[in-house]
């Protein structure tokens, strides 16, 4: 008997502090090694340094703003088609744009040495805010590398 593959979708719980399922959802891609306490600890943590930093918006508002200012559209697929390797460009479904979003920002806060993740969380969140920074940058190369591949499109199947 086969077993059944089951989303996780719908057993992440909504946070404590804002009530939302994103923030678990970053919390968990933060986390490491299952330490979600402290996984929850950094973000609050950031979170705490946004609303200082950032006076005219709340911190959730900027949080979700740079999360959506780092969902790429589109992405390149190697397909390989008569021994020639392409790389396709095909849409991002809307659940792996906000994984891709998660993973990227934290990626980018994690390169960021000599000082409290929190802080480098907080300052990383900031630049996505503003449409800066190393994961907004990633997003903006993977759309340059898409439309540099535009002319392999009709490969997509």
């Amino acid at each position: 008997m086969a077993l059944e593959y089951r989303s996780t979708e719908v057993f992440i719980k909504p946070d404590t502090i804002y009530g939302s399922k994103m923030v678990s959802k970053f919390i968990n891609g933060l986390m490491r090694k299952g330490k979600k306490s402290v996984a929850e600890r950094v973000f609050y943590g950031a979170m705490d340094q946004v609303k200082k930093k950032v006076a005219d918006k709340g911190p959730m508002e900027v949080f979700e703003a740079a999360i959506n200012n780092v969902k790429p559209l589109v992405e390149v697929r190697s397909r390989r088609i008569g021994g020639a390797t392409y790389q396709v460009p095909v849409e991002v479904p809307r659940k792996r744009q906000t994984s891709l979003a998660i993973r990227w920002i934290v990626q980018a806060a994690k390169a960021k040495k000599g000082r409290p993740m929190s802080l480098r969380l907080a300052e990383e969140l900031m630049e996505a805010y503003r449409r800066q920074g190393a994961a907004y940058i990633k997003k903006e190369n993977t759309h340059k590398m898409a439309e540099a591949n535009k002319a392999f499109a009709h490969f997509t199947w």
